[in-house]
């Protein structure tokens, strides 16, 4: 083949067409070492093996959880000559490779966000007793997806469930469960609660749960929150953010609702023990109310009495001032003027006579 003359530009322009062309994204795992950042802007670090190295750049905002030097990573990158003539790896997301890593990453991030107060008690707002609409943010082909929403049904029932279908692992994953708690957060009719959950795996299954910008919309959501990921013993900082946290997605589903059979128990339990009690109070009040009423027919009793008693002297005292009982007694009637000459009409008991007035003197 002739030889083609390029000029230096020329050159790394056809070396990275041709880079682009044969490695549109590589995946390179490697121990990170030479790691920094510069103008809190840019971070640049070596990824190595025993046989090599290679330079590595990408910016602060793509970095989405903490690495170290002597951290094994897996990178995914764009392979490039820069225009100083350095290959180099233009790195476009890093994540931690191995059980140790994932936790070093894992432990660096959580004092980080500790430190800025969002895993503070105080923070976090408590979920309604009974919610009538949720939103789930979950991958609806897994099973801890499935069971969720079996037990919440079998809980309770009649909740409307919004479901933002996502990847709950992987690269996307963590970007996707960002937009759903967007898209959930700036809906006109709010959700009362966002339920976040997976089923179990392995600590790289879950490391979607870890990313930083994930914590971060976690913490910032308008809607309490409630993530409920992997089993018992797994422990993810959307966990720990998260206004409550269940150990597993059956867990989540009996948090969020209460038991229609045991809130019937509950309410039978507490009839039977109210029910001897307003019986009682029922006996009472009619004990009282017939004590009032004997009180009140004795006082009306007495006042009947009382007052009979009364009509009775009246009525022997208007007897004692009848005119007839007066004649009675030996007295007599006088009708007329009394003045000498003039005739009188004079009563008596038995009977009535006129008599002529000889003689008035007063007294």
């Amino acid at each position: 083949m002739e030889n083609t003359l390029l000029s230096v530009s020329d050159f790394i322009a056809v070396t990275n067409q041709t880079l682009e062309y044969a490695y549109p994204s590589v995946q390179v795992e490697g121990e990170v070492s030479s790691f920094k950042i510069n103008q809190e802007k840019y971070v640049f670090f070596d990824i190595k093996d025993a046989g090599g190295s290679i330079g590595c750049f990408m910016t602060v905002w793509q970095l989405r959880v903490p690495i170290e030097d002597g951290m094994k990573v897996i990178i995914t990158a764009t392979p490039k000559l820069t225009q100083w003539g350095k290959f180099s790896l233009t790195v476009k997301s890093v994540r931690p490779s191995g059980e140790g890593a994932l936790k070093k990453s894992f432990e660096i991030l959580k004092a980080k966000l500790d430190k800025e107060g969002l895993f503070l008690p105080e923070r976090k707002r408590a979920l309604p007793a009974t919610p009538a609409h949720i939103a789930v943010i979950s991958s609806i082909g897994a099973a801890g997806y499935a069971d969720f929403i079996k037990i919440l049904g079998d809980r309770w029932g009649g909740v409307r469930v919004d479901v933002g279908h996502v990847q709950v692992q992987g690269e996307s994953a963590p970007d996707q469960m960002i937009r759903a708690l967007k898209y959930f957060n700036e809906r006109d009719e709010l959700p009362e609660v966002i339920v976040m959950i997976r089923g179990g795996g392995s600590a790289d299954d879950l490391s979607a749960f870890n990313d930083e910008q994930l914590v971060r919309a976690i913490a910032a959501s308008r809607v309490p929150t409630l993530v409920g990921v992997g089993h018992e013993i797994d422990e993810s900082l959307a966990d720990l953010v998260a206004d409550v946290s269940a150990a597993t997605p059956s867990n989540a589903a009996q948090i969020i609702v209460p038991d229609r059979a045991e809130v019937v128990r509950a309410v039978q339990y507490r009839l039977q023990s109210v029910l001897p009690r307003m019986l009682q109070a029922i006996q009472t009040q009619r004990d009282n109310v017939s004590a009032s009423l004997a009180r009140a027919v004795d006082a009306i009793d007495a006042h009947h009495e009382q007052t009979s008693e009364q009509f009775d002297r009246l009525r022997r005292v208007l007897a004692q001032l009848n005119p007839q009982v007066v004649l009675q007694r030996g007295y007599a009637l006088i009708r007329g003027v009394p003045s000498v000459g003039n005739t009188i009409e004079i009563e008596t008991y038995t009977a009535i006579m006129k008599a002529e007035v000889r003689q008035y003197d007063k007294k």
